[in-house]
């Protein structure tokens, strides 16, 4: 259900109520204040009649009204008032008599609603004419304010264009002095330029003279490069046959050399009184004496036998020949043999405070590269690796991975590591870097023979890439450092375990090694380098042009004459192998001689190349000033140019100046007489102002004038009329208190109090459309005027069958007219019947909120519609309204002040709002 009629007793007492726009879907709908008389059955009948969609009830809650005094009871029949006999009266006496007091009454209504509408039309009229003649001088006004706009704009632009002028002038003042100091500066300049170009002219011809001079020195010159190419050739020629030369010395020497090299007893052979079975008297020529007993003693040759107090320096000076081998493009391998705790490690590695083999090979290495840099490049890279139980071991990568290395063949022979980390080295500290990482993760363990065994094959590997910068060839050769495990047999190490399995995997790999050397020494076909690892690893470096050498370690202890003498066969093994050509003699008085001619055209060539660098540095420096002293020459001729044209933009530029100032200064003249002619129209324009605000304020004063006469003789009017009226309520109600045996009396005492409401809502009408109108001399009089005449029309107008309405409902709900009971006035009787409802001011049969929404539903058009007759003929009022001299008094205050017009209106409407509620 959406819009829908109430009726209680079949009075209606709401109309077309939308209850959506009243309380929402969802609240329950509050309606207040309305009684209704109920029999002694206690029934009452309320019916919903639906205007849009069919009316549901959920719930319906009624509270009883307290029982009203016997005062207060209506009945349905008259009282004599001689015998006081109830007198019955039939209903078709009592809706003729109700009839008949209606059709009075709506005249009296209707009379009063057209005098009423007059007066405002009357009072409308007054308020459009003085509207009419305030918007008049409110136009005066604003022409008379953009005169004095326009004219204070002038102002300001001659002020503005005055400032202009003087700024233009004072600039071109500086302009005209700042170019005369530019051309000032510019004649000197063109003076200085002048002797600049003369002397400029004298040193060109100098050099003219001087290129003849420079030709010859040029010829010179081509003839000491062609000198030093030929001297670069003779140089590679006597490196390629040094090469030659030292590889030969090399090879006499042998392809592959052993030396042997012995330790000092250690404290604890020394303490457990073990003697040396090692005799070094005859170590100079090689020679190295076993004494297997005390009679006997065995003699083993080697190319170089080190006693143990021979130092790391004394051993690397006899190896340092193969680090030039190995700059020239050779394979080198340097592997140190022997049995645990001889020494092996100490001899490739070393400690920090005396080197090793190692450090000491790539120190030398990077020395001659050094030396070398000027005819060739080299890089040189370096990887660490280990064989481990025939695994091979990255010992530089950073995370142990379980990927296996494998050895592959490449194309051109040589063999390669995939994976196999090379790290770039450039010093040699990056190297000793390198060893540390290696040394470190080294797999060691300890058996009965030392405490701190290697159990892997260490092997050091140095790629040396060279480019000859002169010839453009390229090499590539290897460098393997190798310090090889423990040779000890198993049956003096007594190990177990994994220990037993690196022990039988190391003798297999050194086995392999003796295979190998073996099968070079008897030239074998089928070398069986792949037996192993090892082998396999040093293939390009133990046969072909490569040079090798073995360092045998051995122990001076008798209690390790068993393996010395094994240690010491196997190197005379390894000896007895030829790599490369037999060997051949050598004429070392020729050597010397070829050496010194190659040292004398090295210092010759050098020599030759720093002249030869010295005539190119002049050279280059005689061009450079020639080029030099043109382009300046250029340069100030350019500049004299440049200056000659800014000198003429400058001249035309200061004409220019001079033609807009002038320009200026005769529009200055005119806009002053422009400005002088427009302030003579502002001051006539200011007195005819002046003359037309006193006129229309004459004319205003009159007009005020004579509206307050008239207001007067309304409000006089008015009072007349109100005297009138309330002279005819009083005749009235004379009449109802002659006639209280009557069965309608209470109908005529409901269109009495009825009539008396209309009255005063009338008068508060008329009070409020004068203040309306005072109060809108400042405002939009035509919207509130309108405004007002629908509130009035909406207050007074009160539709008879409304009444008619009313009086019906209304007849069963008043049991009795307080009027009846005496002479009293009215406002007596609604005194005292307002102190009998406990003091209430506003007595509502509907609630405020459906009376408040009813005004705003006839602006806003909504669908709700209460009915008025219900809303304003059940409205009772305990506040007096205000006299007609009050309302005169206020009237005239209105007219002498506009803010106290805007305030009383207020005060008004706030008393009005007080009325209706």
């Amino acid at each position: 259900m959406r819009v829908f009629d109430v009726f209680i007793e079949e009075d209606k007492v709401l109309s077309e109520l939308d209850i959506y726009s009243a309380v929402g879907a969802n609240k329950p709908l509050q309606v207040v204040n309305v009684r209704v008389s109920v029999g002694d059955d206690g029934d009452i009948l309320i019916r919903f009649h639906g205007i849009l969609g069919s009316p549901i009830v959920s719930g319906i809650c009624i509270k009883q009204a307290p029982e009203l005094p016997t005062s207060q009871v209506k009945h349905e029949h008259l009282i004599c008032n001689n015998c006081d006999t109830e007198i019955s009266i039939s209903p078709s006496q009592k809706k003729f008599m109700a009839m008949k007091f209606i059709t009075k009454y709506e005249k009296k209504i209707e009379e009063l609603n057209i005098l009423c509408q007059r007066k405002a039309d009357e009072c409308y009229e007054a308020w459009m004419s003085l509207t009419a003649t305030n918007q008049l001088l409110e136009k005066s006004r604003m022409e008379l304010d953009n005169k004095f706009f326009e004219n204070m704009c002038l102002d300001q632009a001659i002020e503005k264009l005055a400032a202009k002028l003087r700024d233009v002038s004072s600039q071109y003042e500086c302009d005209k002095r700042l170019w005369s100091e530019a051309l000032d500066k510019l004649e000197r300049k063109v003076k200085i330029m002048n002797i600049e170009h003369s002397q400029l002219s004298h040193e060109a011809r100098d050099c003219a003279s001087s290129t003849s001079k420079l030709s010859k020195m040029i010829f010179a010159v081509q003839a000491l490069v062609a000198q030093c190419d030929d001297l670069k050739l003779k140089f590679n020629e006597e490196q390629v046959k040094r090469k030659k030369l030292f590889n030969e010395v090399q090879e006499a020497k042998g392809n592959i050399r052993v030396f042997c090299r012995c330790r000092p007893l250690n404290k604890e052979e020394a303490s457990s009184g073990y003697e040396m079975v090692v005799d070094f008297t005859a170590a100079k020529d090689g020679d190295l004496g076993i004494l297997t007993n005390t009679s006997t003693k065995k003699i083993f040759k080697f190319d170089r036998v080190y006693a143990p107090t021979d130092d790391q320096v004394d051993v690397f000076a006899d190896v340092s020949p193969l680090v030039t081998s190995v700059l020239d493009g050779y394979n080198v391998c340097i592997f140190a043999y022997g049995q645990t705790g001889t020494g092996k490690t100490f001899t490739m590695e070393g400690t920090e405070e005396n080197r090793g083999f190692n450090y000491r090979t790539l120190q030398t290495l990077f020395k001659t590269a050094e030396e070398r840099k000027e005819t060739v490049k080299y890089d040189i890279s370096v990887s660490v690796l280990e064989v481990y139980n025939e695994q091979i071991r990255d010992l530089l990568a950073t995370s142990q991975t379980s990927k296996r290395l494998e050895i592959k063949q490449v194309s051109e022979g040589g063999h390669h590591v995939p994976g196999l980390v090379e790290a770039k080295v450039e010093n040699i500290k990056e190297v000793w870097d390198v060893l540390q990482a290696g040394s470190n993760a080294r797999a060691v363990g300890s058996n009965n023979v030392n405490e701190h065994s290697s159990r892997s094959h260490c092997m050091l590997c140095t790629l040396v890439r060279a480019r000859n910068l002169v010839t453009g060839e390229c090499t590539q050769s290897k460098l393997w450092l190798v310090d090889l495990a423990g040779s000890e047999r198993l049956a003096k190490t007594e190990v177990q375990g994994d220990r037993l399995k690196e022990a039988q995997y190391i003798n297999r790999s050194l086995s392999a090694l003796g295979d190998v050397i073996s099968a070079l020494a008897t030239k074998s076909s089928h070398i069986p380098y792949r037996n192993s690892k090892l082998t396999h690893l040093l293939q390009d470096s133990l046969g072909g042009d490569s040079k090798t050498l073995m360092f045998v370690q051995i122990s001076p202890s008798k209690h390790d004459l068993g393996e010395t003498i094994s240690s010491l066969s196997f190197a005379t093994r390894v000896r007895g192998v030829e790599l490369g050509p037999a060997k051949k003699q050598v004429d070392m008085v020729e050597l010397q001689k070829l050496k010194m001619t190659l040292d004398k055209a090295k210092q010759e060539l050098k020599s030759k190349d720093d002249a030869m660098r010295k005539l190119q540095e002049d050279f280059h420096i005689l061009e450079v000033k020639a080029k030099g002293k043109d382009q300046c020459y250029r340069n100030q001729q350019e500049k004299i140019n440049e200056l000659e044209s800014q000198l003429a933009m400058k001249t035309e530029l200061c004409e220019k100046l001079e033609n807009r100032l002038l320009q200026f200064s005769e529009g200055m003249k005119g806009k002053e007489e422009i400005c002088t002619n427009f302030q003579q129209k502002v001051e006539e324009l200011v007195n005819k102002l002046k003359e037309y605000e006193q006129a229309e304020s004459m004319n205003l004063q009159y007009q005020v004038k004579e509206l307050e006469n008239r207001l007067k003789e309304r409000s006089q009017g008015f009072e007349l009329h109100s005297s009138i009226l309330q002279q005819k309520i009083r005749e009235l109600e004379n009449k109802l208190t002659c006639e209280r045996d009557n069965s309608d009396s209470q109908l005529l005492q409901q269109k009495i109090k009825v009539l008396e409401e209309k009255l005063i809502e009338h008068e508060q009408g008329e009070c409020t459309l004068q203040l309306c109108s005072a109060e809108k001399l400042a405002a939009t009089p035509i919207l509130t005027t309108a405004s007002t005449q629908r509130r009035m029309s909406n207050i007074v107008d009160v539709d008879p069958p409304s009444q008619r309405t009313l009086g019906s409902s209304n007849r069963t709900r008043n049991q009795g007219s307080v009027l009846l009971k005496g002479t009293e006035s009215l406002r007596e009787l609604r005194r005292k019947r307002d102190i009998q409802s406990k003091g209430t001011e506003n007595n509502f049969l509907l609630s405020t909120s459906l009376l408040e929404k009813k005004t705003l539903s006839a602006e806003s058009n909504k669908v709700k519609h209460l009915d008025p007759s219900k809303a304003l003929a059940r409205i009772t009022r305990s506040t007096k309204p205000a006299s007609t001299a009050q309302k005169a008094c206020f009237i005239s205050n209105a007219r002498v002040n506009r803010d106290a017009q805007v305030t009383a209106v207020k005060e008004t409407n706030n008393k009005l709002k007080a009325w209706l509620r």
